[in-house]
């Protein structure tokens, strides 16, 4: 249900200025989930005890977001107006959805009946989407526009849901149960309630983000039962996945010019794809990121890279075609490359060092 949350990860920020590196305190590991225009980065912060707590990292200063009591809480997403939402644990073990906002605090989303909710993501006007339970035990997407009361977006047939992404129209994406119980990529409209996104000829598939002009992208299982990338335009789901190769792959977030993100698993590595004007850019190792979890409107690319451990990472990308290490052809696709915008220089910045504010 809800990802675990890598090992030995460490936040990498992009602000303007010259590169800066600190060293990774033992024990302690951060990741990042999403970075708004202004480079505020929502992440999440593991100690050494396995303690996890929602972060805000700005300008060298991390705020941490609370815990209300407990010892876990998470960020997953971020606004430009610096709204963030994500989850925290209460001291019984339930979890209860949350927006933040540094000047207003944390404001805690309530349930469907159940006892917990999840937040997975907001657009720019605050209204948030995430997963509840239900009374009788099972997960049901809502959405959340800050009056008090979620609404439950219901299913596509079957007992659970799960919402991911939502836009400035208020149109939610996310995953869903059908009636044979198989989980699909939803989309839900207010006028036209949830519709089932299909597959690419597998059982399964999953949405994970849309952006204001109703692309929706996520991932779906073929004929072949590989999984793929796929980007889907209102009337048809695109393979992206076939422009990458007969690998597994999977998209994370698109961004409002249409840039779609994601990961590429080839046996036990993993690399990160950029597709922009109808193009395929395929990173592998210090070239690009080992995980891919956003794409901002600035074109930063949010993931992790790998070096000796994990470490979360946004970049700008113009790497050439992937080579194998024998030397044939991976990919031999036009490279795509990402304008930076006056903000082209990768920070490695560590917890260590770096002011922490608990007051919110």
């Amino acid at each position: 249900m809800r990802p675990a949350l890598p090992a030995c990860l460490a936040v990498l920020i992009l602000l303007e200025g010259e590169a800066s590196a600190r060293p990774h305190p033992p024990g302690e590991s951060t990741i990042a989930y999403d970075m708004n225009a202004a480079g505020q980065v929502a992440a999440v912060l593991e100690d050494g005890d396995g303690n996890t707590r929602g972060v805000l990292f700005e300008k060298g200063k991390v705020t941490d977001l609370g815990s209300r009591g407990g010892k876990h809480s998470d960020a997953r997403g971020i606004n430009d107006r610096g709204q963030i939402i994500g989850s925290v644990r209460n001291k019984n073990g339930t979890w209860n959805a949350f927006m933040f906002h540094r000047d207003s605090g944390m404001r805690v989303i309530g349930t469907l009946g159940g006892p917990s909710s999840y937040g997975m993501g907001l657009n720019q006007e605050g209204v948030a989407v995430g997963f509840a339970d239900i009374p009788g035990g099972d997960w049901h997407a809502f959405i959340d526009d800050g009056g008090g009361t979620l609404q439950d977006l219901g299913t596509l047939g079957g007992k659970i849901s799960y919402a991911s992404g939502i836009n400035k129209h208020r149109h939610v994406v996310g995953t869903a149960a059908n009636e044979q119980g198989l989980r699909h990529a939803f989309l839900y409209t207010p006028a036209g309630g949830m519709v089932d996104l299909g597959t690419l000829g597998g059982r399964q598939s999953s949405a994970m983000a849309i952006n204001d002009a109703g692309m929706v992208v996520g991932a779906s299982e073929t004929r072949e039962r590989r999984w793929r990338a796929f980007a889907h335009d209102g009337k048809r789901m695109v393979d992206l996945g076939a422009l990458i190769g007969n690998y597994n792959s999977f998209a994370t977030d698109i961004n409002n010019a249409g840039h779609v993100v994601g990961t590429v698993l080839v046996g036990a590595e993993r690399m990160s794809f950029v597709w922009r004007d109808n193009k395929m850019t395929v990173h592998r190792g210090g070239q690009g990121l080992h995980l891919t979890n956003a794409i901002n409107d600035r074109e930063l690319v949010i993931g992790a890279t790998y070096d000796h451990g994990m470490s979360a990472a946004t970049m700008a990308s113009s790497a050439a075609a992937v080579i194998t290490r024998g030397g044939s052809e991976l990919l031999t696709l036009i490279c795509a490359v990402l304008t930076m915008a006056g903000l082209g220089v990768l920070y490695k910045l560590r917890s260590r060092g770096i002011e922490i504010d608990r007051n919110g």
